[in-house]
């Protein structure tokens, strides 16, 4: 590895995010998501969002043909879902609560809060596709978000507020 990437990567590690799973359907109209930490919002009008996906992955065929997808912000208690949506475990959904909504996605329950959006733009960006949604629909909460940096992932510390 080249010491740009290494400086990239300590830099970027270093940097505390969100973490969210976004999810879709796939061409057999069955659930598909993956975990996503590079999630941001981009527009207030009209209401935009985006997130990045390697083309490696399996799943970049299936978001790149759909015309919409949800973004489930993990609310600090779902560590569980970060994890098992970054695994190889084939059947994800049969391990979680969730549900189908009023705009045909799958949908995480107990999440700090759900996006629903429908594809506005893909961006080619080196080795991976930039989505940008338009948001459609949104719950949200109060629930406090789990977070990542440096590798790990938890919950916002409590002295951060004091």
């Amino acid at each position: 590895m080249s010491d740009k990437i290494a400086d990239f990567k300590l830099a970027l590690g270093n940097y505390p995010t969100g973490v969210t799973v976004v999810t879709a359907c796939n061409d057999k109209n069955e659930p598909i998501g993956l975990t996503v930490n590079s999630f941001a919002s981009v527009s207030i009008d009209p209401l935009l969002i985006l997130w990045s996906l390697d083309k490696k992955s399996q799943l970049h065929p299936y978001f790149t043909a759909t015309q919409k997808f949800a973004v489930n912000i993990l609310a600090s208690n779902q560590e569980h879902l970060c994890t098992l949506f970054s695994s190889k475990i084939p059947d994800r959904f049969a391990q979680v609560k969730w549900s189908t909504s009023i705009h045909d996605l799958p949908i995480l329950h107990d999440t700090a809060a759900i996006l629903q959006c429908k594809t506005f733009q893909q961006i080619d960006a080196g080795d991976h596709t930039v989505f940008i949604g338009q948001v459609l629909e949104i719950d949200a909460t109060q629930i406090e978000p789990l977070l990542y940096h440096r590798r790990h992932i938890g919950q916002i510390p409590k002295s951060f507020y004091e």
